[in-house]
């Protein structure tokens, strides 16, 4: 994983030097007929934890009076990593989360007052409710959220990974999708895999991916394979339909979020049985 922060700064690598560009996986979406204009990516609705990073997100359905999510990893959770087939709603939260402008100027503090949602399985992502709402922080701040679009991402798109921790923009493109992630004890299925030069490291963990045609959140970033080893912590192997297993050093990966729109209602409400929703479950 592109782990939580810890203490020793110093002991940080950054993943990616020497890397070979990755292959790209075969799972494209239609091309668009015309050239998109690049939407201008800045700092502007991510925020920064004690140990990670993260944004605040709206869903294409939400309304601004809805109370604001921020999302992060859930390997990012305060209480500790959910374990494998774990899956964590409505628990008690006042973790409180750094505001950033367009600058990467800390402006204001949000606090959760709950963990909508968490898990390490299949996906990794945490999702919290603050005490405040997204026309508040608009008025407050001037500062929108960003919006998770809801169909799958592109392969060849070019991105952009946010980190509020360490006020850091980092430019690559997607590179393609992996059937199954694992690492350590943990799978996670369709994957996104950047192009070499997204060289995330620790505390880049929560970071919102960027499509930079849209603006929209594409996926979360979450971990990178940093000395070359097979499937084990903070080495993540690919591994195919047929169970080959492929170690790519150096490049880094992301969890696709367009599944998790369908999973919330009116007001922001998780609803897991809602209609499209396959997130999995407790």
């Amino acid at each position: 994983m592109n782990k939580p922060l810890l203490a020793v700064l110093s002991s940080l690598a950054i993943a990616g030097l020497g890397a070979t560009p990755a292959v790209a996986a075969p799972h494209t979406a239609a091309k668009p007929t015309a050239k998109a204009a690049a939407v201008t990516v800045n700092f502007a609705g991510t925020v920064s934890l004690s140990n990670c990073s993260g944004s605040v997100i709206r869903f294409p359905n939400s309304a601004d009076t809805d109370p604001a999510l921020v999302m992060t990893n859930g390997h990012c959770l305060e209480t500790g990593f959910p374990e494998p087939g774990e899956v964590i709603t409505g628990q008690s939260s006042s973790r409180s989360f750094g505001l950033l402008n367009s600058a990467g100027t800390k402006v204001a503090t949000l606090r959760a007052n709950q963990v909508v949602y968490s898990t390490m399985t299949d996906t990794d992502v945490t999702i919290y409710r603050t005490t405040t709402t997204y026309a508040k922080i608009k008025s407050s701040y001037g500062i929108s959220p960003l919006t998770v679009q809801d169909t799958h991402p592109t392969a060849g798109t070019p991105i952009k990974v946010v980190s509020g921790y360490w006020k850091r923009i980092y430019s690559c493109n997607v590179d393609g999708f992996v059937y199954r992630l694992k690492e350590g004890d943990w799978t996670w299925k369709d994957s996104l895999r950047y192009t070499s030069s997204c060289n995330t490291i620790g505390g880049t963990s929560g970071s919102p991916v960027i499509d930079t045609n849209t603006g929209k959140v594409v996926a979360v970033n979450n971990t990178g394979n940093e000395d070359g080893q097979r499937c084990t912590e903070n080495n993540p192997c690919e591994v195919d339909a047929n169970g080959n297993v492929t170690v790519r050093q150096g490049i880094n990966y992301a969890e696709e979020t367009y599944l998790i729109p369908a999973c919330f209602t009116t007001g922001n409400q998780l609803n897991l049985s809602a209609a499209g929703c396959t997130l999995p479950k407790p």
